[in-house]
């Protein structure tokens, strides 16, 4: 120790300055580090692995997705809906993902709002019983629905729901 009480600095250079040179030589030393770390360390390209892309769509704006509380069950499923068909009106306990894979789907919703969703798009179906829903297909060739289920362990797929008194609901 020093008479004026610094501890470990040397004389001439103040703490401030002694700690800045101590982080420029940290770093110093972290980028030639990485200067001589070897190739074989970089990611490497996989092999004996393919995939095949089943259907993509884009979404109409941001996908706000809600996963359940606790554990949850994931199902991927493809649902065709003939022309002239319904799903019927239901509900989901957790949410849904889906992709038009072909066709167009005309979903009125539990406000009876109307969307149609043709092939290409994706959406979010909301969770609750306050969200009931019924898809139909009004187009003359079959929908196919890429849907991938977040529900809560233990749920069905779907629950049955009233329909909505809408105009031309059904």
């Amino acid at each position: 120790m020093r008479s004026d009480g610094v501890v470990g600095a040397r004389a001439g250079k103040s703490p401030d300055r002694q700690g800045a040179l101590r982080k420029a030589l940290l770093v110093s030393l972290c980028v030639a580090a990485l200067c001589l770390v070897p190739a074989a360390a970089v990611a490497t390209p996989g092999s004996g692995v393919s995939g095949t892309v089943v259907a993509e769509g884009t979404s109409e704006g941001p996908l706000r997705i809600e996963p359940p509380e606790g554990r949850a069950d994931v199902t991927f499923r493809e649902i065709t809906v003939q022309p002239g068909g319904s799903t019927g009106w239901h509900t989901h306990k957790g949410q849904l993902i889906a992709v038009v894979k072909s066709g167009t789907l005309t979903r009125t919703l539990h406000d009876c709002s109307v969307e149609v969703t043709p092939a290409g798009t994706s959406f979010i179906e909301p969770s609750g019983a306050g969200h009931r829903h019924i898809g139909r297909n009004l187009g003359t060739q079959p929908v196919v629905l890429w849907v991938t289920y977040l529900l809560p362990e233990g749920s069905e797929l779907s629950d049955d729901a009233d329909a909505v008194d809408c105009p031309a609901a059904g």
